[in-house]
């Protein structure tokens, strides 16, 4: 099996790590890149830089075009990068400038001379609300969120081992 499934050290979260035959610079250049998710993510068709923002750094931000599950109405989502350590983590909250709702993010490990362990994982914020309907959805969302996070490693997998 490539990849493994994890539960977050905190009961609202989750991750998927996956070994990829690319080095961490090439990973590093695919997931810090968040114009390039529509090529791999089951829920985000698109997304680009926003005001000002043109790469990744702590601070810059960026708009995701999300479809819940695949189904259902689009929406448009303002992130922020919250981590951003070139070839080791790509991570960014989700949510407004007053209200985060949860966080994603990547993990890059080098794996021998030409492969690396991406780990893609969430953690929702621990508010009331989330916590009530982590509480009642949790286990599904996790199962579906981790579903997602296998399907997108799998295609950034996929472009890099070309």
């Amino acid at each position: 099996m490539r990849w493994q499934a994890r539960e977050d050290r905190t009961w609202l979260g989750g991750e998927v790590a996956m070994r990829m035959s690319a080095t961490p610079d090439r990973v590093w250049a695919l997931v810090s890149d968040v114009t390039r998710i529509g090529e791999f993510s089951p829920e985000t068709f698109e997304a680009r830089w926003t005001r000002g923002s043109t790469g990744p750094a702590v601070g810059a931000t960026f708009s995701g075009h999300v479809r819940r599950n695949g189904i259902g109405p689009t929406y448009w989502t303002p992130c922020t990068v919250i981590r951003c350590e070139p070839l080791r983590v790509f991570e960014f909250s989700v949510g407004t400038e007053r209200v985060t709702v949860n966080n994603w993010g990547y993990r890059i490990e080098p794996d021998g001379d030409d492969g690396s362990v991406v780990t893609e994982y969430f953690r929702l914020e621990p508010t009331v609300a989330v916590r009530a309907y982590w509480l009642l959805f949790g286990r599904a969302r996790r199962r579906t969120n981790e579903r997602g996070m296998r399907q997108t490693l799998e295609r950034m997998s996929a472009v890099l081992e070309r």
